[in-house]
């Protein structure tokens, strides 16, 4: 496989994985951290400097409708088990004040009615721009043949049977073609599916619709206290009883990840918005489905700063860092997937964190929002 090719498959962006990923150290870093993502080691490079056509969103009608108010309070932000990740750590005291969010993430319906109104275009369906993408890559970095620098998205590919869980380039394949619309690429559709979670949307597109929405995207604190339901130093939304005993509690991977999915949830792939119990607060799917993005920068050491006293609405890092990945900056996602799966990413933990450049788009990442209450 030429490097180029192997920028697509592992980087999910026609870029500098290859050196970033390959090199001795990150490799070691990423043994160390097996389940440090559920898409990649997360060298994701940045494709623009931004939108290009956010500035121009209006706002349209704001509603609570399909919200509900989230009652202010203090919580234990951070790891609850064995699984907890460094960046989880140490948990720290944090008090919210009361928001509203919504009920179920942002669905195909209601992200079709914001293109509508207000012609927006993903990031996914713009090309990528190669003079904002070298300034996030190591110096000397070779500009990737244009047939590379396509609208594209990252579309998930089941194996045909067990692979090396650090060679994220088995399942993972960057398509032309793939959107919002078009989740698996070329020849998918979303009709019929107007109450499933949209995906392949970046964070800017995730902001674009907030803005239009006149609401905000969620900070981790604010995610991570709803997602708790009330509920005070459990692992998951339901508690801490594992997700594969009882009955089903969230759309996520059943059996052998990447090959064998047995559906014993009730899906093998994305479900409809709302299609389990609800938490404590009555919010839905804030575990598996899809991933969800937040406002928050992603900052490794983060929890470190918040150390030893309660700190009243954090909004995240004044900047992005990820040691594993010095060259790109990270927002922060949180809920896990339709794909987690404790042999591989249990990332339907409440305190689960993510990361991912903010103009990546995956088949299964979406966003829901929240307003402030006051």
């Amino acid at each position: 496989m030429n490097q180029i090719k192997f920028f697509v498959v592992v980087s999910f962006c026609p870029a500098i994985l290859f050196t970033a990923c390959q090199s001795s150290s990150a490799k070691k870093a990423s043994k160390l951290r097996a389940k440090d993502s559920a898409i990649s080691c997360m060298q994701v490079p940045k494709r623009f400097a931004a939108a290009e056509n956010a500035d121009s969103i209006k706002q349209g009608t704001v509603t609570t409708n399909g919200m509900v108010l989230i009652k202010g309070g203090t919580f234990s932000m951070g790891g609850d088990n064995s699984q907890a990740d460094n960046d989880e750590l140490p948990k720290h005291e944090v008090q919210v004040s009361s928001f509203y969010m919504d009920i179920k993430e942002v669905t195909n319906a209601e992200f079709r009615k914001f293109v509508r109104e207000t012609g927006y275009v993903t990031t996914a369906e713009q090309k990528p721009d190669w003079e904002e993408l070298k300034k996030t890559l190591p110096p000397g970095t070779a500009k990737p043949d244009d047939a590379l620098l396509v609208p594209a998205s990252l579309v998930f590919k089941q194996t045909e049977g067990p692979v090396d869980l650090h060679d994220y380039s088995q399942w993972w394949q960057w398509v032309p073609g793939a959107s919002w619309q078009h989740p698996q690429g070329p020849g998918s559709n979303i009709e019929g599916k107007d109450d499933y979670p949209v995906v392949q949307v970046s964070w800017y597109d995730a902001v674009a619709y907030c803005k239009w929405a006149g609401k905000r995207l969620p900070t981790e604190a604010e995610w991570e206290y709803a997602a708790r339901g009330g509920l005070q130093n459990q692992v998951y939304p339901w508690g801490n009883e594992p997700i594969d005993r009882g009955k089903p509690k969230a759309n996520s991977w059943n059996g052998k990840f990447p090959y064998l999915n047995t559906g014993k949830d009730g899906f093998i792939g994305l479900a409809p918005a709302g299609q389990f119990s609800a938490n404590g607060y009555g919010l839905y799917d804030m575990a598996g489905n899809v991933w969800e993005w937040c406002s928050d920068w992603y900052d490794s050491d983060y929890y470190q700063s918040l150390a030893g006293k309660l700190t009243l609405n954090p909004k995240g890092p004044l900047n992005s860092n990820d040691p594993m990945d010095p060259y790109t900056s990270k927002r922060s996602l949180r809920g896990g997937s339709f794909l987690c799966n404790d042999s591989y990413c249990s990332g339907y933990r409440v305190a689960r964190r993510m990361k991912s450049s903010p103009d990546t788009g995956l088949e299964h990442t979406g966003f829901r929002c929240v307003k402030d209450a006051g």
